[in-house]
């Protein structure tokens, strides 16, 4: 048996998990591992363009968070229900895998109903786990329409261990300035340090930008229940990886370049799509890769990630690519140096 949960487990102060974003974007503190060196650095965001040289690659994630929480009123008892729309089925019958919160009275054939005019309605389907259902949603109007009525309805959905209400800012802060594709429920979190300045500087300074799509799903905060880790299921997440990025990424792989996933959603994409030949293939479909130590990474040969919570796979990934034992002397120092940990924290740059 390999690596086992508990070995990704650590005393994480509650202090340290971030409720807000640090004041500006590329202001966030960055710690910076040097893999050969073994040599740990305490930097800023925006130090970060000093790692890097001009033809350097930087693969961004460009999905885009939609506002996934919805509150709603049940027919007939009014009681108030959260729905957290997961994805989408069909356009066509507009039907969406959701949860439900207080999952326990919301059974196949209630209606739930949305907005101080009620002029959306859902109605439960089918129950696809304890919290799952299939809701579909009647409104009076054309697709279009029906999705930005969603859309102004819907809360930024700020992860869970947040506690505060959701505000204005977040709805900026919680998406990437580069975000494109919409999709995801939950940001990919590495990318939200980035500012349009750091991105014009980096530019500037010739570095190239590869963009990836892989649409973050709820999973990414579901907790490993098995000690084994070889026995864990991860969600499927849809991806694409289009020519122009392959063009880019395989042209930098030729040239030895250093090549920089930003964030484990875009490490995961790249390993998702690797050819026989060790190069980049495009890709369009569903990934559930999960990667944990020991793993070699056949693409990228640098990343910027978040601190992560314990025994997450997040953490395991950037285990698996840092190594073991100096992630550990790293999350040590992080904590002993109160670094902000989870969505809305600090990052590490990892070369």
């Amino acid at each position: 048996m390999g690596m086992k949960l508990s070995q990704f487990n650590f005393d994480l102060p509650k202090e340290l998990l971030a409720e807000y974003p640090s004041e500006q974007r590329d202001e966030a503190r960055l710690m910076v591992l040097n893999r050969k060196e073994q040599t740990i650095e305490h930097k800023r965001f925006k130090d970060l363009i000093d790692y890097f040289e001009p033809k350097d690659v930087m693969v961004l994630n460009n999905t885009k968070v939609f506002p996934a929480r919805l509150y709603g009123n049940k027919e007939k008892t009014g009681a108030r229900i959260e729905v957290f729309l997961l994805r989408e089925l069909n356009p066509e019958t507009r039907l969406w895998d959701v949860l439900v919160d207080p999952a326990r009275k919301i059974r196949i054939g209630n209606k739930l109903y949305f907005g101080d005019d009620e002029s959306l309605v859902a109605e439960v389907i089918d129950n696809t786990t304890s919290r799952g259902r299939t809701l579909r949603f009647l409104y009076d109007g054309t697709y279009t329409e029906f999705r930005s009525k969603l859309t102004e309805l819907g809360q930024t959905p700020l992860p869970k261990y947040i506690k505060r209400e959701v505000e204005p800012d977040d709805a900026e802060r919680y998406q990437t300035i580069y975000a494109k594709e919409e999709g995801a429920v939950a940001a990919p979190t590495a990318g939200l340090h980035f500012s349009k300045h750091l991105l014009k500087r980096l530019e500037i300074k010739g570095i190239d930008f590869a963009e990836v799509t892989l649409h973050v799903g709820l999973g990414t905060f579901s907790p490993v229940e098995v000690e084994d880790l070889s026995k864990h299921k991860m969600d499927s997440e849809e991806a694409y990886i289009h020519q122009p990025a392959t063009a880019i990424i395989n042209n930098a792989l030729t040239e030895k370049r250093r090549i920089c996933a930003i964030g484990t959603t875009a490490m995961r994409v790249l390993e998702s799509a690797v050819s026989s030949n060790h190069t980049l293939n495009e890709f369009g479909g569903w990934t559930n890769k999960f990667i944990f130590p020991p793993y070699d990474f056949t693409i990228a040969n640098c990343m910027v990630t978040n601190f992560h919570t314990p025994k997450s796979t997040l953490l395991m990934m950037v285990s698996a690519f840092a190594g073991h034992e100096f992630m550990k002397k790293a999350y040590e120092e992080a904590v002993k140096e109160k670094y902000k940990f989870y969505t809305y924290g600090d990052a590490m740059l990892i070369i």
